[in-house]
Parts: C-alpha cells; sequence; structure tokens
C-alpha cells in the first residue's frame, strides 16, 4: 500500500488576503491555495507546516486524512460564543480530544488512530465539505458532535459502565452528523442507539423560539439598529450571538421550561446497541438466506432448461463430446467434461446409468494417453 496523506484546511468567518496567501505558498509550491482555502496531498514526503500553526492564524476548519488509518479534525471557535465550562463538561473524559485557547478563539482539535484502516482505495477529498456545517450547528447551541466524541470514548473503552451520557440522545441525526460518525469509524450500532432519543423536545425548540421573540421585541430600537449595521456589513457571528443572549435571560429558563429528557449511562447504551446489532445482523442473514434460496432457484431451472435440451439433441450430444476432446486444449476438455456431468445426470434421472457407464468407459479407453483429461473423467465412473 502507498502512502497517502491529504491536507484540507478552511476559512470560514474571514476570507485570506493577498499576503496570507503568499505566506501559505511558501509551504507548499503544489498546494491549491484560494480566498477561503488551502489542499494539498502527498504520497511521498511532508507538508512542511503545523496545523495547529495555521489554524491559529488563518483558518477555522482543518481535516486531515492518511490511509494508514489516521484521522483528525480542528475546529475554532470563537470564545465569546461557546460555553466553556459546559463543553469541558462533554470532554473531561475524552482522551482524543484537546480544546485550546488561542487569543479571542477556541481550537477542538480530534485526533484518531485506526490501527487496521479500511479505506485503502479511499481518499481525503470531500469530507471536510460534508463536516462543515458541524461548526455552524455548534454555535446556533447544537452540541451533539460532542456527543458523537463521548460514543467515541465508549467505543474506546476508557468510559466506565456507569457513566451518564452528557445529552439524552442524538436524534434525528443531520447529513453532517453521519459524516463525522463515518470519518472517525463510528460503531453505527452505537450511534443509532443514541439516535434514537432526540437531542431536545418540541416543547423545547417552541420554548427557545418563544425566548427569541421576546428577548427581540424587548430590544431598544438604538440595539435593534446597530444589529441591523452588524448584519448588513455580513458579521458571520450575529445570529449565534443573539441567540445565545435570548437564550441566557432569566425568562428562558425559569420553572416553565420542560422537565430535562432522562439520560442513560455507558451500560444502558451499549446494550441498546448490542440489541440493534442482532436485529441488524438477523434481517441481514434472513437477506443472505433469501438470496441464497432465490439464485439456488435460479441455478436449478437453468440446469433443468440445459438438461432438457440436450435429452432433446440425442446421440449427437456424444458426437460433440468427441470433437471437444479432439480440440485437444483445455477449453474442449472442460466443455466435454461438462456435458459428461449432464449425461450422467440425466441416465441417473432416466435409469440409463448402464449404458452411459459403458459410453465412458469406451472414451476412457480411447483417450487413454490424454492423462489430466482421463483424470477428471474416473471422477465420473
Amino acid at each position: 500500500m502507498s502512502e497517502y496523506q491529504y491536507y484540507e484546511f478552511q476559512a470560514i468567518d474571514r476570507p485570506l488576503n493577498d499576503a496570507d496567501r503568499r505566506s501559505l505558498r511558501t509551504l507548499s509550491t503544489r498546494a491549491q491555495i484560494t480566498p477561503t482555502s488551502f489542499t494539498n496531498s502527498y504520497e511521498w514526503g511532508d507538508f512542511k507546516g503545523d496545523p495547529a500553526d495555521l489554524m491559529e492564524r488563518w483558518f477555522d476548519m482543518h481535516l486531515y486524512f492518511a490511509n494508514w488509518g489516521t484521522r483528525r479534525l480542528m475546529i475554532r471557535f470563537p470564545k465569546r460564543l461557546i460555553d466553556r465550562q459546559r463543553l469541558d463538561g462533554f470532554l473531561g473524559t475524552i482522551d482524543c480530544v484537546e480544546l485550546t485557547t488561542s487569543g479571542e478563539n477556541l481550537i477542538l482539535d480530534i485526533q484518531y488512530e485506526e490501527l487496521e484502516p479500511e479505506y485503502d482505495d479511499e481518499d481525503g477529498s470531500g469530507w471536510l465539505a460534508a463536516l462543515k456545517p458541524l461548526r455552524a450547528d455548534v454555535l446556533r447551541g447544537d452540541f451533539r458532535l460532542f456527543h458523537l466524541l463521548w460514543l467515541m470514548a465508549i467505543q474506546a473503552g476508557t468510559l466506565g459502565p456507569e457513566e451518564v451520557a452528557p445529552l439524552p440522545g442524538i436524534g434525528p441525526m443531520t447529513d453532517a452528523l453521519e459524516a463525522f460518525a463515518r470519518f472517525f469509524d463510528l460503531d453505527a450500532d452505537l450511534v443509532a442507539a443514541a439516535a434514537e432519543r432526540p437531542a431536545e423536545t418540541a416543547l423545547d425548540r417552541s420554548m427557545a423560539l418563544d425566548a427569541v421573540q421576546r428577548f427581540t421585541a424587548a430590544l431598544p430600537e438604538s440595539e435593534k439598529t446597530m444589529m441591523l449595521v452588524r448584519l448588513i456589513e455580513g458579521d458571520p457571528h450575529l445570529a449565534s450571538e443573539l441567540r445565545a443572549q435570548a437564550l441566557n435571560q432569566p425568562a428562558a429558563t425559569t420553572s416553565a421550561a420542560s422537565p430535562p429528557a432522562a439520560q442513560c449511562t455507558v451500560a444502558e447504551l451499549q446494550a441498546r446497541a448490542s440489541a440493534i446489532r442482532d436485529i441488524r445482523k438477523r434481517k441481514e442473514d434472513e437477506r443472505l438466506a433469501a438470496e441464497r434460496k432465490r439464485q439456488e432457484a435460479a441455478e436449478a431451472r437453468a440446469r433443468r432448461t440445459r438438461l432438457d435440451a440436450i435429452i432433446r439433441r440425442g446421440d449427437g450430444i456424444w458426437r460433440e463430446i468427441e470433437t471437444e476432446i479432439e480440440r485437444r486444449n483445455a477449453p474442449g476438455y472442460d466443455k466435454a467434461a461438462s456435458l459428461l456431468i449432464d449425461l450422467k445426470t440425466i441416465a441417473e434421472e432416466n435409469g440409463g446409468t448402464a449404458d452411459f457407464t459403458r459410453r465412458l468407459h469406451s472414451i476412457i479407453e480411447r483417450h487413454a494417453r490424454k492423462e489430466r483429461f482421463i483424470v477428471r473423467l474416473n471422477a465420473l465412473v
């Protein structure tokens, strides 16, 4: 297996200027560099830059893919829009994840080593585009990404059976969450078990909308004007910032809120994943058994059709067998042996075994010098 590495960086909040692109070009003469991205792959050598440094200076997301099994995803968030304490609650027991502060940002760094990779013929292109929505989701307050990281810790065996899930569930799964689970090779049955429970209830969503409406109505006109100016100027985080402020208002967190949904333990989640796996395997076994049955029936029909055609040809089939043998090549011998096998079946069905055996012995005697072919015929005696 040849060596393959893929690096991709995305600038989301601020495009790269000419000076940025010139600095990046010094790291690679063959990379594809645009105002929003840096992409390169290697089949020999290595990237001269430090991904962590590039994330601190220019980029909001980074993906690394190596065909020997290493996967890495980095996401940069504006620190003011992230509840660091809540994230620490998700990440405190997960070994493959690091959350660091860089100026006004937080950088989430996820690295995973797969000792027996299953991606020998796969490249890294397309993955970051599929994962890109995760950043916006987190900024909107959707923390299901971190629940998937918690599932990674379960899969790695670093969590005890009584550890409680950080969220009630992760359903319904988005395309980006599905892509994350595939990229890091998460147990599909474990993910399915977690996705059976929703991350939030319909009541939670309606209350969030109500809180946003109350917050917006209470804003002074001057603040509304300022917000509109920021929106027109393209502030990428205005919506996330306002939503966070709205949901943090005292009225949004009163006793009228819906009671928290029950959160399962590691043991409960593993038990459900095992049940899902058993159901999936049983259905797959049933599907394969039905497919084998259909295939066997089709083969039996084809064989019957072939035997009936041979019967209609009468003694002419024996002359065809002699013709194939006289070709003195492997395809001819194969065809002759196949026809003899069919003739033996017909003889057994019709009580003509003695005649078949007599004719077969005659063929063996005439072609005794064709040793390999005769070995095959002896099996029919």
